[in-house]
């Protein structure tokens, strides 16, 4: 955990398709570890890792390197970090004398990335019209212990796909264009079941941000993977699942640019 490790990497390319894994990271920064009360290996459990390999899909790319404990770029600024186990699914992160100053500190970095995301998309959309933002995380579905039965199926998708605060008559054929892509391309021998807005009622801050800022000018969906990638107690990959699922989220890719380039012939 190297304190000097950037809080993100940006590849800044122009086009209309950012991907970001703001979940992605594990650093915290080096002054705050003596006031982390939890396990390395406990925290990694509810971290997004791995969820930077399916970045190469898009024009530009986001790759957050800190922990989201450290500083949650998915919440609003005030719930960014907390010392409340309440805000952290009942796991104890930090111990509860954690300065103000430390917190501040993060809350500035949570300032940062959402000024220079605006900026960012202020100059796509100024050039290409419409984003398509693709947030990418994962989620757990074997909490009962790694040699318990996974949770059901029915309600943990292999892929769920969050788009509540889009506008869906304009990009409800994008949105099942990408469903029907992402489960065309197996995983491992089989299709992947690919839903819509099945395990959570919002995509969180980040894209109610985009939504509320830029309207219809943006197309925000949220991906979360369960963790079919790897072993969620190890931390071990799945390299061939995880080459399937890019293959996918790649195929997806290409139909969702062909509906934005249909969209923008549309409206000229």
């Amino acid at each position: 955990m190297n304190g000097a490790t950037p809080p993100w990497d940006f590849c800044v390319q122009p086009g209309p398709v950012i991907t970001t894994a703001i979940h992605a990271g594990h650093v915290i920064r080096s002054e705050m570890l003596p006031w982390v009360a939890i396990e390395d290996r406990h925290r990694l459990r509810e971290e997004d890792p791995l969820t930077d390999y399916f970045l190469a899909v898009g024009d530009s790319m986001l790759r957050a390197n800190r922990s989201r404990f450290e500083v949650d770029l998915n919440r609003p600024r005030e719930k960014s970090i907390s010392t409340d186990p309440e805000d952290q699914w009942g796991l104890k992160i930090w111990k509860s004398d954690l300065p103000t100053d430390q917190i501040e500190k993060s809350r500035r970095l949570h300032d940062q990335f959402y000024a220079m995301m605006r900026d960012h998309c202020d100059a796509m959309i100024a050039r290409f019209g419409r984003i398509l933002l693709l947030d990418i995380h994962s989620y757990n579905h074997r909490r009962d212990g790694p040699d318990a039965d996974p949770a059901p199926a029915p309600e943990n998708p292999d892929i769920d796909l969050g788009a509540t605060t889009m506008n869906h008559r304009i990009y409800g054929d994008l949105l099942e264009r990408l469903a029907q892509d992402l489960r065309s391309v197996p995983v491992c021998g089989r299709r992947p079941h690919v839903g819509v807005n099945v395990r959570w009622e919002d995509g969180g801050n980040f894209p109610e941000w985009l939504h509320r800022i830029y309207g219809d000018d943006a197309c925000v969906i949220t991906l979360e993977y369960k963790k079919i990638f790897m072993d969620e107690w190890t931390g071990q990959a799945n390299i061939l699942a995880l080459q399937h699922l890019r293959e996918g989220l790649a195929k997806a890719v290409s139909g969702a640019r062909l509906c934005l380039q249909e969209m923008q012939g549309n409206m000229s």
